[in-house]
Order: C-alpha cells, then structure tokens, then sequence
C-alpha cells in the first residue's frame, strides 16, 4: 500500500475527472457504445434527460481510480461495485463536468483485506450509490 499505516477511517487521496464532450465520443469508440443519449443532445431530450450524460461505465471507472492510484498494485482490488443513482450530465462547452471521487477505508478483514466506501460528486450531487471497493492488504 502506498500508506504505511491502514486504518478503519483512512481516506484516500481524492480523485478529479474533467469530462467532455469528446472524451464521451472517444470512449464510445473504444467501448462500442454508440448510444446517441452520450453524444447528441435531442436524443437525450427524447429520453426525458436533462442533456448528453456520461457513460455509466465511464464514471465507474473513474470511481475506481481512487482506489487503484492509491494502491502500490493495483491487481490488489480483488472487487468492485457500485449503484448509479444520478447521470452525470456533459454540457456541450469546453469546461465538460467535473467529478471528485473520494474514498475512505470502511472496515479491516480477518483475511488482510479492507473495505473501502468511494463516494462521487459531480458538483454537489451524489451521482453513485454504495460505491463499494475490497482491496488486498499488502
């Protein structure tokens, strides 16, 4: 671990993720998931979403960058969860959205792992639920 001591209350270096409109594209590409609410505002609109929205998958990713940039390897996330409870809306200019991923250690395990709570803003919303990390003490 990149802390010498964990402890039940540990926090984790935060994490902050600027999103744009192109950043959505690119990871459409890489994902193959071209569905027109994270690229095309109308579409969304359709749908009954405020705007283009974040790919789920995209913003749990960047949930469990908390988590991995703190771990010396990160192959020491042995598991990971999480519950989307808002989207995370990408305007259509150059500042994108901002989330701020933090993260405390939540429990110690008999078996040298811990429990780590990750919680994901986007301004001042709460956009995942029970963002959850086991990870394994080295």
């Amino acid at each position: 671990m990149s802390s010498p001591v964990v402890e039940v209350g540990t926090e984790l270096p935060p994490v902050t993720v600027t999103l744009r409109r192109e950043d959505l594209v690119r990871y459409a590409g890489a994902s193959g998931d071209f569905n027109p609410i994270h690229w095309n505002d109308r579409m969304a609109a359709a749908l009954g979403l405020p705007g283009v929205i974040a790919h789920g998958m995209l913003t749990m990713a960047g949930a469990a960058r908390v988590v991995t940039d703190w771990l010396t390897d990160p192959a020491d996330l042995v598991e990971y969860g999480v519950r989307f409870t808002k989207p995370v809306i990408v305007p259509d200019d150059d500042q994108g959205t901002t989330i701020t991923f933090s993260a405390k250690v939540d429990k110690l395990t008999d078996t040298g792992h811990a429990e780590i709570d990750i919680t994901a803003l986007a301004g001042e919303q709460k956009v995942l639920g029970r963002a959850r990390a086991v990870v394994r003490l080295s």
